[in-house]
C-alpha cells in the first residue's frame, strides 16, 4: 500500500470525529444510565430490553476507541464509574424505564444515519450502518414489547381518502382568524410525536430536580420541567381540538426518591441532549406545518428549547462539566507569536 493511502485510511474528517466524539459522549453517558436501570429493573421483558441496550452502548465505545486509537485521536473523558451510583433506590417505573429506551433508541437512529451521509471512509460508513441495524433491531423490540403495556400511547389514525386530491388555493395555509382547516397527516404526526418528546423532558426533569445535589442544577431542572409541560400540552391543545389522541404522560411513573443516581454533570448533559434533539424536531415539524397557527406555536417552543440549551451550556461551563470539542488550527494565533 502506498504511503498516501495509508495516511488516507488513517485520516478522519472533521464530520467523523465529530459524530464519533458526540456518540462516545452519548453512549457512556448511556452506560451509566442502563447499569443503574439494570440494578432496578424488575420486568423480565423489560430487562432483556435494558442489557440489551447497554451491551451496544459498551460495544460502540469499544469500537470507537479503537478507530480514534488508530486515527491518533484522543478520546474524550465522556462519563463514568464516577456518574452513577449503583446503590441509589428506585427513581423510575419499570414502563418509565421501557420508555426512556425507546425514546433514546430513537435518537440514536436518527443520529447514526445522518452520521453516514456525512462520513467519507468506507469503515466509519460501515460501523454507523452497523449501528443503525442494531439499533433498529433494539427499536422493534421495544415497540413490540411497547404496544402489549397499557400505557402505550398510538398515533392517531386517519381515514384513507375516497380519491386523490390536490390543493386548489393557498387558502390551505390558514390564517390565525378564521376557521381553520382540518389537521393533516404530517402535522397529526409531528404534533403527537413532538408533544410525546417533550412530555418525556418534563418528567426525566421533573425526576432529576429531585435528586440534584447543587441548587441552581435542581433550579433548572424545576424550570425546564415546567416548561417542557407547557409546551407538550400546546401541541395536545391543538390535536384535541380536532377530537385526536394525545400521548400518555409518564409523571407518575417517577419515584419521591430525592437520592441521586447519577451526577449532576451528567443530569445536565443528559439534558443538553434533549434539548439539540428538541431543536432538530421542532425545525423539521415547522418545514412540514401548513397552518399559521401551529407554525407560531413551534417558534414559541423553538425558543424555549433556545433558553434552555442557553442556560445548561452557562452551568455547564461554570462547574468545567462541558469538554471542549475538537477545533480547527488557530492559524491567527499561531501568527501572532
Amino acid at each position: 500500500m502506498k504511503s498516501h493511502e495509508k495516511t488516507q485510511k488513517k485520516t478522519l474528517n472533521a464530520a467523523e470525529v465529530s459524530a464519533l466524539w458526540l456518540q462516545y459522549m452519548g453512549d457512556s453517558m448511556a452506560v451509566c444510565m442502563y447499569k443503574y436501570f439494570l440494578k432496578i429493573v424488575e420486568k423480565q421483558d423489560i430487562r432483556s430490553i435494558v442489557a440489551y441496550s447497554l451491551r451496544l452502548a459498551e460495544s460502540h465505545l469499544i469500537k470507537i476507541t479503537d478507530i480514534f486509537t488508530k486515527a491518533n485521536f484522543k478520546l474524550p473523558k465522556g462519563f463514568t464509574e464516577a456518574d452513577v451510583n449503583l446503590n441509589a433506590p428506585r427513581l423510575f417505573s419499570d414502563s418509565f424505564i421501557l420508555f426512556y429506551s425507546r425514546m433514546m433508541t430513537m435518537h440514536g437512529i436518527s443520529a447514526y444515519t445522518l452520521a453516514i451521509t456525512n462520513a467519507e471512509r468506507e469503515d466509519v460508513q460501515n460501523y454507523f450502518f452497523e449501528c443503525t441495524v442494531t439499533s433498529k433491531e433494539l427499536f422493534q423490540k421495544i415497540v413490540k414489547l411497547a404496544k402489549t403495556q397499557p400505557e402505550f400511547s398510538s398515533v392517531p389514525t386517519i381515514p384513507s381518502p375516497h380519491e386523490v386530491e390536490f390543493v386548489e388555493s393557498t387558502g390551505f395555509i390558514s390564517s390565525l382568524i378564521g376557521d381553520k382547516r382540518p389537521l393533516n397527516m404530517s402535522e397529526i404526526s409531528n404534533l403527537h410525536f413532538n408533544s410525546k418528546k417533550t412530555g418525556f423532558v418534563r418528567s426525566l426533569s421533573l425526576a432529576f430536580s429531585q435528586v440534584a445535589e447543587k441548587e441552581d442544577v435542581r433550579n433548572f431542572m424545576l424550570k425546564n420541567g415546567k416548561l417542557a409541560g407547557k409546551d407538550a400540552e400546546s401541541f395536545d391543545e391543538i390535536l384535541q381540538k380536532d377530537n385526536l389522541p394525545i400521548p400518555k404522560r409518564w409523571d407518575v411513573e417517577i419515584t419521591d426518591s430525592t437520592i441521586s443516581p447519577f451526577s449532576d454533570k451528567l443530569m445536565m448533559f443528559h439534558a443538553a441532549l434533549l434539548v439539540n434533539a428538541a431543536l432538530s424536531y421542532y425545525g423539521a415539524a415547522i418545514g412540514s406545518s401548513l397552518r399559521t397557527d401551529i407554525i407560531l406555536n413551534y417558534k414559541r417552543v423553538f425558543n424555549h428549547a433556545m433558553q434552555a440549551g442557553a442556560f445548561c451550556y452557562k452551568l455547564l461551563v461554570k462547574y468545567g462539566w462541558m469538554e471542549k470539542q475538537i477545533e480547527a488550527i488557530d492559524r491567527k494565533r499561531l501568527a501572532e507569536k
